[in-house]
């Protein structure tokens, strides 16, 4: 791996880093709060593809693991990632994964339509499919319960993916560091 390579999957930690100055939002009857870290997996992802993206999201993770309070509040450390939000912690370097490798096969029919689902799927769907699940295992609540109080999060979601996508766009224009496949 090149240094350049490394230098951007710090580059993407960090920025998850900052995303969590962001004050997280609690919402009524809700295990996770609504954060701007989200935006941090599609922009990681769609930007650095799947293999660079996964890995700062991965070194995020070890940061949030390690007890640095990397999360909104100044959370981190072994007991988030065992209580209710860890699942959706967790599956940020999938979710990544998920939108680099979509995002790496369609790149020469890359536009904001394709954008914006290939970012809902792995920033979104991704997460939930794991969080929720975790969520309502961690917390003791019935897998229903614990979908219908995910629902609430999907708009906020849509705009992250949007925002996301809008970037992604851009420094593909600009300066595309994903390598085009044949």
């Amino acid at each position: 791996m090149r240094s350049r390579d490394l230098a951007q999957i710090a580059l993407f930690a960090a920025i998850m880093v900052v995303l969590g100055f962001f004050p997280l939002i609690q919402l009524p009857g809700a295990f996770a709060p609504f954060t701007s870290q989200t935006l941090g997996v599609v922009l990681a992802g769609s930007i650095l593809g799947a293999r660079r993206g996964a890995l700062a999201m991965l070194l995020f993770d070890v940061l949030v693991l390690a007890g640095l309070p990397v999360l909104p509040g100044g959370r981190g450390g072994l007991s988030v990632i065992m209580g209710p939000t860890g699942g959706f912690i967790i599956a940020y370097p999938i979710g990544a994964l998920v939108i680099g490798v979509l995002t790496e096969r369609l790149w020469k029919h890359y536009n904001l339509p394709v954008a914006v689902a290939i970012n809902f799927v792995g920033g979104a769907l991704v997460l939930y499919a794991i969080g929720v699940p975790w969520m309502a295992v961690a917390a003791d609540l019935p897998l229903h319960k614990a979908i219908v109080t995910s629902v609430a999060f999907l708009p906020g979601d849509v705009v992250k993916t949007v925002i996301g996508s809008l970037a992604a766009i851009a420094v593909r224009r600009a300066y595309p560091m994903i390598p085009a496949r044949a």
